[in-house]
């Protein structure tokens, strides 16, 4: 069949506003207590999405930001820093259950260690590799067994500058990030014909805990302003509107990006 009478290449009569809505779909986001997590649950309830949120401890106060959206908060309490593969399934098929269905896996957890890598230890190597890379495997696996028996899914995986570059005195986070950017692309590979859109968002310098020691230093911070074209640090709210796309129908052709909200800082 030629692409002129393709279906899949006729125009739909959904609107573009239409195809960012969330209305209807469920979104677990891990790490959302605060920060980039915070303001991606809240951005996927505002667009119209009931949010499952999965932290050590209750997220309360995103909790109270969802609410106030009109849409309903589910929280789940799980530390992904000793959660096994049987534990992050069991969290997913537990939001699931309460929604009976699972539409969007957002893995934002995420933790670092700073330390010249002569001084680096297993534990420490460990514990980063633990929360950023195998947590985001498994939960991610779990998802899309739910996601592909009903034949569609949104996975948005966190990925980072340091998916691209090397940086200073982190090297256990810099090696999960590379992995998490080829796991990305991986996994696409593989759930593409699922109906399951694997993508990752890779933030700039924000303005979040992990970055807490960067901005205290008024050299590191100058020297890494000097490179960021839009001359300021992000803040979550500048990582929304890339997070409502990848959870949508508007990126429904798009599989296995790295898509980089950076201010500019690969560019330059």
């Amino acid at each position: 069949m030629s692409p002129a009478t393709d279906d899949a290449a006729r125009p739909t009569t959904t609107s573009i506003l239409e195809a960012f809505s969330l209305g209807g779909k469920v979104a677990l986001v891990t790490g959302s207590s605060r920060g980039l997590g915070q303001g991606i649950a809240l951005a996927l309830a505002q667009a119209g999405a009931d949010i499952v949120l999965v932290d050590r401890s209750p997220a309360q106060g995103t909790a109270e930001l969802v609410r106030a959206t009109g849409r309903t908060v589910t929280q789940l309490t799980c530390d992904l820093s000793t959660a096994t593969p049987d534990d992050l399934t069991a969290v997913v098929e537990q939001a699931a259950a309460v929604h009976g269905h699972l539409d969007v896996l957002v893995n934002n957890a995420g933790t670092i260690s700073r330390a010249p890598a002569l001084q680096v230890t297993e534990a420490d190597w460990d514990r980063v590799l633990q929360v950023d890379l195998t947590a985001v495997f498994f939960l991610a696996q779990a998802a899309a067994r739910a996601m592909a028996a009903q034949g569609t899914g949104k996975i948005i995986n966190l990925a980072s500058m340091l998916s691209y570059q090397g940086g200073l005195h982190v090297p256990a986070y810099t090696a999960a990030k590379h992995a998490v950017a080829g796991l990305t692309r991986a996994l696409a590979n593989e759930w593409a014909p699922l109906g399951i859109n694997v993508n990752a968002i890779a933030p700039g310098y924000f303005a979040t805990d992990n970055t807490a020691p960067l901005r205290a230093d008024a050299d590191r911070s100058a020297t890494i302003l000097s490179r960021v074209p839009a001359g300021r640090w992000g803040a979550p709210v500048d990582l929304q509107g890339a997070a409502v796309y990848l959870a949508s129908s508007a990126s429904d052709y798009v599989h296995g990006t790295v898509l980089a909200v950076d201010g500019g800082w690969l560019a330059s």
